[in-house]
């Protein structure tokens, strides 16, 4: 009696295992992943048509979005996510932002820029390279500390390494013309040099946040910043030579925060938005998060990371991003603008998450599709 009830126990134990073992199992199946990021990025479009497009299409919130929903388009027969980028691209006359040498506003140079090496239509970075071309030229001489008005001449604030350089070097790519690239890594470097921890492997905000510190003592490193930095980081190296001379610097600042962003992954599979200080937001959050994953899956896709150490942390943090998705394809646990971290709830979303998700799908989908194990 007492050895079949065990077996019993046993056996349903066994199944439930089998069961929950199935459906992790079918999170990574290509056409799911895909369906889940079509779901979420239909949820945005909806929201745009209904609602309208919060901020201007310039704004970098948007922007960060349109690079999600461009590489949707590369995994999608769902011609709906390119339609719209050509049509606001239109709208736009394919201008950047109004302030030509703040990196948030030409940040939407990645989108016009990977568009025209699809449709080779000049128009698309006509405007964008005339500025590009006047930001070569700049001395970029001034010191980085924070105060007014300096965002408008340089990448003092850590989130510009998403914004910047990554559109200057898909302009390089687009034009086989290097002085895009070196303007973009000379300038990395110098932002880097400042607000780069070399003992913690992470990134201030920006200067004022270089002495500041969380309730537990430690400094504060704030998870969506990071999350800007390393995506822009990966971005920048999608467009670099191997031969280019700074490519081994940034493959070593790549690896190392690699290592740091997976040592800090929480329990619920997502990074806090308070890195060093997790209990001071104990919740998860997922426009860190989704950038963290897609760029350590980008480097497993490249084999520029170990993908016995780094896949079961990406498997982990997509199924907390899958979990974060609401019923109508809205994603939640966003963290509202900001400079530094912040409270989340279920319901709090942004594009920029949004766009996250879609970078982080597209990658987990390639993975996926090529058949790797």
């Amino acid at each position: 009696m007492v050895k079949s009830l065990s077996l019993a126990v046993l056996a349903t134990l066994f199944a439930f295992i089998s069961f929950a073992q199935s459906q992790f199992d079918s999170l990574f199946q290509p056409q799911n992943v895909k369906a889940i990021m079509e779901k979420v990025a239909n949820w945005q479009l909806k929201e745009w048509e209904t609602n309208g497009v919060k901020f201007t299409k310039t704004n970098w919130t948007n922007a960060a979005c349109y690079t999600g929903l461009q590489a949707l388009s590369t995994i999608s027969s769902n011609n709906s996510y390119e339609n719209t980028l050509l049509k606001f691209g239109n709208d736009l006359q394919w201008n950047i932002g109004a302030r030509h040498f703040h990196a948030d506003d030409y940040c939407i140079g990645q989108t016009y820029t990977q568009l025209y090496m699809k449709y080779k239509d000049e128009k698309m970075i006509a405007a964008f390279k005339l500025v590009a071309d006047t930001i070569v030229g700049q001395p970029h001489t001034e010191s980085l500390e924070w105060k007014p008005g300096i965002v408008d001449r340089e990448w003092a604030w850590c989130d510009a390494l998403f914004m910047a350089p990554t559109a200057l070097g898909y302009l390089s790519t687009a034009t086989n013309q290097p002085k895009y690239l070196n303007i973009a890594t000379k300038l990395w470097w110098k932002t880097t040099d400042y607000l780069y921890d070399s003992s913690a492997h992470l990134y201030s905000r920006d200067g004022s946040y270089l002495n500041k510190k969380e309730k537990n003592g430690e400094k504060v490193f704030w998870s969506r910043g990071n999350g800007w930095v390393l995506a822009g980081l990966v971005r920048v190296l999608d467009n670099m030579p191997k031969h280019h001379q700074d490519r081994k610097r940034f493959i070593s600042l790549y690896k190392n925060m690699s290592a740091k962003i997976a040592s800090l992954q929480q329990e619920d599979g997502t990074w806090h938005a308070s890195l060093l200080d997790p209990a001071s937001y104990p919740i998860k959050e997922t426009s860190g998060t989704g950038f963290f994953t897609y760029a350590l899956l980008w480097g497993i896709n490249h084999k520029i990371l170990d993908k016995k150490t780094y896949l079961p942390v990406v498997q982990k943090s997509w199924k907390a991003l899958t979990e974060c998705v609401q019923s109508n394809g809205m994603l939640g646990y966003v963290q509202p603008i900001g400079a530094a971290p912040d409270k989340v709830d279920e319901n709090t979303t942004a594009v920029y998450g949004v766009g996250a998700f879609l970078l982080a799908g597209t990658e987990l989908y390639k993975y996926y599709h090529k058949g790797s194990k």
